[in-house]
């Protein structure tokens, strides 16, 4: 078991370095196609790629994978795309901060021991000193549609660590993908960017689908296939950390130090719950 659980931890921290590497080059393509298309693009050819690669039996799927698949790809399509349509506005540091409300707020939901809620505390104190509350500069909407990011990824790891129960993980995601493609697709038309799309941007598409979504959510299927969702939750506060890193790097979004204390915060209240929790929690779902 400890051997699964290590296993589990390090894909979660790849799936968290590939997302935020990812996400750096999606930001890249705002300017050219926005958002709505940048995510139709991640979402889509991740469906097409991790299609072909796992080959998902889609008649041989019953009425309650089916669900759960549903609610996974709703989640997977509005966690993406209203995430992209925040980053717009706000730094990538900021705006992974501000989203990992949702997976705080699970946390607290599934917590059984009080050293648990203070690590949840030191996070939500790290969310607190990263907004910049007396700058002018601030987006409200912004960081609204990032707090509402933050709720659809909560959906995610929940419907994630269910649907990994009853079926095997990889075809989940493949089947999950597919239903997110038919969800973003109608606002990728409406928004009709994609349709300028370039062999070039199309490329750097590719590259967003594969660090984005293809790698990550697999990963993350292993990860919640061994551990509980409220320590899968609080693990992955260490976004902050790779958003910020991956802003400042490829983005040249610079933090103040306030800020970085805050990122600081979140680090150690993932590694607080990462050590400390010895025992195993009810996985959420589990069959």
């Amino acid at each position: 078991m400890k051997n699964y659980t290590k296993i589990a931890v390090t894909a979660a921290i790849l799936s968290m370095v590939c997302v935020q590497g990812g996400a750096s080059i999606a930001k890249q393509l705002f300017p050219a196609i926005g958002p709505i298309a940048t995510s139709a693009l991640r979402i889509g050819l991740s469906a097409i790629l991790l299609y072909f690669i796992n080959r998902p039996n889609l008649r041989g799927l019953n009425r309650q994978q089916w669900f759960y698949c549903g609610a996974y790809g709703l989640g997977i399509a509005a966690m993406n795309l209203i995430f992209y349509m925040a980053i717009q506005r706000i730094p990538l540091g900021l705006g992974v901060t501000i989203e990992f409300i949702g997976p705080l707020f699970l946390a607290f939901a599934l917590s059984r021991k009080l050293l648990d809620v203070v690590w949840a505390l030191l996070a939500c104190l790290g969310i607190l000193l990263i907004v910049p509350w007396q700058s002018g500069s601030l987006d409200p909407l912004g960081l609204f549609l990032a707090f509402l990011a933050g709720t659809f990824w909560a959906v995610y790891i929940v419907m994630g660590s269910r649907v990994s129960k009853v079926m095997e993980g990889r075809h989940a995601v493949s089947v999950g993908m597919i239903i997110a493609t038919v969800a973003i697709l109608p606002f990728a038309i409406w928004d009709g960017a994609l349709f300028d799309v370039t062999p070039s941007l199309f490329g750097m598409g590719l590259l967003v689908a594969i660090l984005s979504s293809a790698l990550p959510f697999s990963l993350d299927m292993v990860a919640l296939k061994h551990l509980p969702a409220k320590t899968f939750s609080i693990l992955t506060s260490l976004q902050p950390a790779f958003g910020a890193l991956s802003g400042l790097l490829f983005l040249k979004e610079y933090l103040t130090w306030t800020q970085w204390a805050s990122v600081a915060c979140v680090v150690l209240a993932s590694i607080g719950t990462t050590v400390f929790s010895k025992k195993e929690d009810p996985q959420v779902g589990a069959t």
